[in-house]
């Protein structure tokens, strides 16, 4: 991605990190036509193709609760890509459910455990005297970033988080990309609640203090709350020494921490449009309530985690192996 020089930093941020994920997965959309709008009839028969795909199990009482909510959220999707937003929202998995049932599913309590663990200590920026930043950096094509996965339906999106910048300064380090295990941390991180959310700060620390996670193969995600199982820690690891955050409300410093290496931030993500976000730069309205967490450097799903970011300027914590 070629980028051309911007006035406004901010401006040059959102097209620095304009690829963002959010670690709960992409969920693969679902395309609509107008004669799909035209009766109650044709709408049946688009959810019913709707269920078919995503392999969606609903008995008839169910079944038409789900339909009413399909249809509201139809109706806000095709209302939104109507106007002249610079994204568009599409049908996707989610697409019968409530954003209540969504939040409450795919969400993470992190305000909760930023209020329970207090203020964030903040350290030196160790890429404060950077100056010569890129024009662009895509970490994908450095082959810095592991393939998108899905958090299923557990708040765990901390996990992921954490994981993703651990495997890609890992591969910036050691030229090997590791996928890691999300559920080493779930299950064994007790400064963290698992599928209940969690920070990564102390995600980053029981990395630290545990000398190392281990790989996606050894202990494999299972979207649920278990016992930690030590016996599966035993196999390879990657290890790191340390984390720190960028600092708050300079987006300059952020883009020197890009530049150095893909980050870990946590944005809310209410809203509607954002639970059937599909592509383009995300100017929806944000909140204020740290909710969900999400890696840079990944495909879709990208600026409105950075544009949100802005907004509320929440918490990013970056790794750095020596």
């Amino acid at each position: 991605m070629v980028l051309k020089s911007m006035d406004m930093d901010i401006r040059k941020l959102i097209l620095v990190l304009f690829l963002l994920a959010l670690v709960f997965g992409v969920a693969e959309s679902f395309d609509y036509h107008e004669s799909d709008l035209a009766s109650e009839e044709s709408l049946w028969d688009l959810y019913e193709r709707w269920r078919s795909q995503h392999t969606v199990s609903r008995d008839l009482e169910e079944k038409q609760k789900r339909f009413n909510v399909f249809k509201e959220n139809l109706k806000h999707i095709h209302q939104v890509n109507q106007m002249d937003k610079p994204y568009k929202l599409k049908l996707n998995k989610y697409a019968d459910m409530t954003n209540h049932e969504f939040m409450s599913t795919r969400s993470s309590k992190v305000s909760h455990y930023r209020m329970l663990h207090g203020p964030r200590q903040m350290t030196d920026f160790r890429h404060d005297k950077t100056d010569n930043l890129p024009p662009s950096i895509d970490w994908r094509t450095k082959g810095a970033v592991t393939g998108i996965k899905d958090q299923g339906k557990c708040g765990s999106c901390w996990a992921f988080s954490t994981v993703v910048a651990v495997e890609g300064i890992n591969k910036i380090k050691t030229g090997e990309l590791v996928t890691l295990s999300e559920q080493e941390l779930v299950d064994c991180d007790k400064e963290n609640h698992g599928c209940e959310g969690g920070l990564m700060e102390q995600a980053f620390q029981f990395i630290k203090q545990s000398d190392g996670i281990t790989t996606e193969n050894y202990y494999p995600y299972r979207a649920k709350d278990e016992s930690c199982d030590s016996s599966k820690l035993n196999g390879p690891v990657v290890i790191i020494d340390g984390y720190e955050m960028v600092p708050e409300k300079d987006e300059k410093a952020l883009m020197k921490a890009v530049a150095n290496q893909p980050v870990s931030i946590a944005i809310d993500a209410g809203g509607t449009d954002f639970q059937f976000y599909s592509e383009g730069v995300f100017i929806g309205d944000c909140g204020t309530v740290l909710n969900m967490n999400c890696k840079a450097t990944k495909e879709q799903l990208g600026a409105f985690c950075l544009f949100c970011l802005f907004l509320i300027f929440v918490m990013i914590a970056i790794i750095e192996t020596s």
